[in-house]
């Protein structure tokens, strides 16, 4: 490198400008050095505009891996070296190069522009689009869960104790590696509901006390499962004794909405079959496993009359095993597994060490990896063996 004094200093414009097959000279920024704060990012060029319109932030802990996230996805970072030179020119000064600039006119010399280099880059970051880690969602949420007997929270603010596991927005964002829509996505699946500034779930037992009373109140004011009033449910959940945002929150959680408000009439709610099926179902193997018969005895018990539980509906909620002549059914919930497919598969094989496809189908179905599809992951993380062509395939570990 020719030293700089000899040379008139540019910066980055300098090379921005160079016409195609034309040369510059470089020569060290008096800053040259390491720089371990500059770091060089690749980007596909549709990501261009969110960083342009800083619409890109990064997540993570110090102990975590960070994530730079957009508004709907989640890219994980990984340095990649070069075996090339690759040198870092900086922008000039201003008013630097307006004096080099005022020199160059004003001398016809065969002097030259200079770009200096401030720092020699040894590779650069790539963006690698990943599923949300939303695995330490549950379990912040589940360090507070929202009981039946809660105080009414208004004394939060001025007790600092009381907000011991409790998470606004804002913290969630701090904690979870996942971009604000994949966040949203996580707190609906999980039937997350915001009281008081804080994401809570509510105890099964407690959102069990609400559905049971929605119910009897349905068969008192002979009320249709497909047509309930939002005002009228409400109403008398409240007068129940059962908090307003909770009285929503139970519609949410069992129901679908199959009319929007308008100005003169309150919003129709329609009882999901399966959502409340399945909740009564949970309800009866808190205490263990039962016989399959006497399980759906009980079921159907449970269940209102206008619904019809049948066993297809617990996909993904239970494994039956066989013991003697008998059928036993036991809780096993796909909701309570990780999402991250080594971790996934590493708990279903512990549970099992072979698996028919029409049982494992409901265990994966939603492992999501970008760029990887569903027969992808079962290759790289299982072993198919299929006695015959007639027969369902067996997985097992790879």
């Amino acid at each position: 490198m020719e030293p700089q004094s000899q040379k008139i200093s540019g910066g980055a414009e300098t090379l921005k400008h160079m016409a195609p097959g034309s040369s510059v000279s470089i020569a060290y920024h008096p800053n040259f050095g390491p720089h371990d704060d500059l770091i060089i990012l690749e980007l596909d060029e549709k990501l261009v505009p969110d960083v342009l319109n800083e619409r890109m932030v990064l997540r993570g802990q110090p102990d975590e891996d960070a994530v730079l996230c957009t508004r709907s996805k989640t890219y994980a970072m990984k340095f990649v070296g070069t075996s090339n030179s690759v040198l870092l020119v900086p922008p000039a000064d201003k008013s630097e190069s307006y004096e080099n600039l005022q020199t160059n006119d004003s001398n016809n010399s065969d002097e030259k522009v200079v770009a200096n280099v401030i720092k020699v880059v040894p590779g650069n970051m790539e963006l690698i689009e990943v599923s949300p880690r939303l695995d330490k969602l549950r379990l912040l949420l589940s360090e507070n869960t929202y009981r039946f007997d809660e105080n009414d929270m208004e004394t939060l603010q001025d007790n600092q104790e009381s907000r011991t596991g409790l998470y606004s927005w804002d913290d969630l964002i701090d904690n979870i590696q996942a971009s604000d829509e994949e966040l949203r996505f996580g707190l609906q699946a999980l039937s997350a509901v915001e009281i008081n500034g804080y994401w809570r779930l509510v105890d099964e037992s407690y959102m069990d006390m609400i559905l049971g009373m929605l119910l009897k109140n349905v068969v008192l004011n002979d009320w249709s499962l497909n047509a309930l009033n939002e005002d009228e449910v409400v109403n008398m959940l409240e007068s129940d004794g059962f908090p307003l945002v909770l009285a929503r929150h139970c519609l949410h959680v069992y129901g679908k909405q199959v009319k929007e408000n308008d100005c003169m009439e309150s919003c129709l709610w329609k009882l999901d079959e399966k959502r409340v099926c399945i909740h009564f179902a949970r309800e009866i193997l808190k205490g263990g496993k039962r016989k399959l018969e006497s399980f759906m005895d009980e079921w159907r018990n449970k269940t209102p009359d206008e619904m019809h539980p049948t066993f297809d509906l617990m996909e993904g909620e239970v494994l039956t095993e066989k013991i003697g002549v008998e059928t036993w059914v036991r809780a096993f919930r796909v909701s309570s597994l990780p999402s991250t497919p080594a971790e996934r598969f590493s708990i279903l094989f512990r549970e099992r060490a072979k698996w028919d496809w029409k049982d494992l189908q409901p265990y994966i179905r939603d492992l999501n990896v970008p760029g990887l599809s569903a027969e992808g992951i079962l290759l790289k993380y299982t072993r198919k063996t299929q006695p015959s062509p007639n027969e369902d395939p067996v997985f097992s570990a790879r």
